[in-house]
């Protein structure tokens, strides 16, 4: 027994003490990282319900999910909401850089005036256009004119710089920077439409379903433990590489010399 344990006495050495320290941070880090993978995979999930329960549901008056000043909660995400008012067509804008099956396009946004003045911001849906100077009033396809009733998904804002509003657009959709641009009153998040009443002469492409797949979040989290369950194996690999044939600056040489001598 005491022989045995000799055998393993190099592993208090300076050296492979370090290896060793070095070794646990690398597996704790790639444990975190699962970890973090596998909840990701959980927010996945936990969202594609809500959006799964909300996204086919009869729609509701849109005073009974958002208000002017108060962000669109969680739960509210693709709820099917109904309003009615009139589009401001002169201050409609584009939301630039969205791109379908490769082809460059815009989505274009344009406010529709409740009763009460209290406008939702409404994202009626995508052209195709690679024209930097795309005019969403002279170049979209016009919505209905006169008092209209939608339907549509509620989404919450964006955040961020990209949603400034400059030159009649913005990269992402925030209704606060919107009703800042326009002076004018919103409700809180945007719509993104799914059907007009009366129904426009043309009309724009139509919001993308929600994805609700899953991600590689669970493939990710397993790769993350691998890696992680890998470096321990490496490290007990090498330890008994070294037990077994010593360390490897003292093993012989192909041929069966012996190492060189250091210079005095």
């Amino acid at each position: 027994m005491r022989e045995w344990l000799s055998s393993w006495r190099f592993l208090v050495s300076r050296r492979w003490i370090l290896f060793f320290l070095a070794v646990i941070v690398l597996a704790y880090g790639t444990w975190w990282l699962g970890e973090w993978q596998f909840g990701r995979l959980d927010d996945r999930r936990d969202n594609n319900a809500i959006i799964e329960a909300n996204e086919s549901d009869d729609p509701v008056p849109v005073g009974d999910v958002l208000a002017a000043g108060r962000s669109v909660s969680k739960g509210d995400e693709y709820t099917v909401i109904e309003a009615t008012g009139t589009y401001d067509v002169d201050d409609s804008l584009i939301v630039r850089y969205r791109t379908r099956d490769g082809a460059p396009g815009v989505d274009v946004v344009v406010p529709l005036v409740t009763a009460d003045g209290t406008a939702v911001v409404v994202d009626r849906g995508w052209i195709e256009t690679d024209d930097p100077r795309f005019d969403p009033v002279a170049d979209a396809p016009s919505p209905p004119s006169g008092e209209v009733t939608i339907t549509g998904w509620v989404r919450a804002d964006g955040e961020g710089d990209s949603t400034y509003v400059s030159d009649g657009g913005m990269r992402a959709i925030s209704s606060e920077a919107i009703g800042e641009a326009l002076d004018r009153e919103v409700y809180g998040g945007f719509v993104e439409l799914l059907s007009e009443d009366p129904a426009p002469t043309d009309s724009l492409e139509p919001a993308e379903k929600p994805d609700l797949g899953e991600g590689p979040h669970f493939f990710y989290g397993l790769q993350w433990w691998f890696f992680g369950v890998l470096a321990m194996g490496g490290f007990g690999y090498l330890a008994y590489d070294e037990r077994k044939n010593g360390p490897r600056g003292q093993r012989p040489r192909a041929g069966g010399a012996a190492p060189a001598e250091p210079a005095e």
